[in-house]
């Protein structure tokens, strides 16, 4: 992940935080950019990782948009009740939950949807990241 926190940084992004999800199989990074904007970088450390479908299939590049919501249990229905299809709803109040909007009911791309805390995101550094030293569960 060394090239792609070089290139967030050459855009002037200042790392925020980051960790390795045991979940998912994957470590992330998070930066901010000018502007307030967020942007993060995954990359697979598990064999079994839902990344490396997708790698094959398409290569490195954007996987997914995501967008804040109030409640992902809202946010899902009405994506639902709009007609859009709704996969993957993984809810933990007081932590982190997700649903995703499938990309064929997206142009081609993956909308996360996602609810968590103020103090959801672990303190780190970008080395304790790289290193595997940060674990969320």
């Amino acid at each position: 992940m060394g090239p792609v926190a070089e290139l967030f940084e050459m855009l002037g992004g200042a790392f925020i935080t980051g960790a390795d999800n045991r979940r998912g199989g994957f470590r992330w990074l998070q930066y901010r950019l000018p502007g307030g904007t967020r942007i993060e970088a995954l990359a697979p450390v598990t064999d079994d990782c839902f990344l490396w479908r997708f790698l094959r299939s398409r290569g490195e590049g954007l996987h997914h948009l995501t967008f804040r919501v109030s409640s992902v249990t809202e946010a899902a229905l009405r994506a639902e009740q709009a007609g859009l299809l709704v996969v993957g709803i993984h809810l933990d109040p007081g932590g982190w939950s997700e649903c995703f909007i499938h990309p064929s009911s997206a142009n081609g791309t993956l909308i996360q949807l996602a609810d968590w805390t103020d103090d959801y995101y672990p303190e780190a550094s970008l080395e304790q990241v790289l290193a595997g030293e940060v674990i969320e569960d």
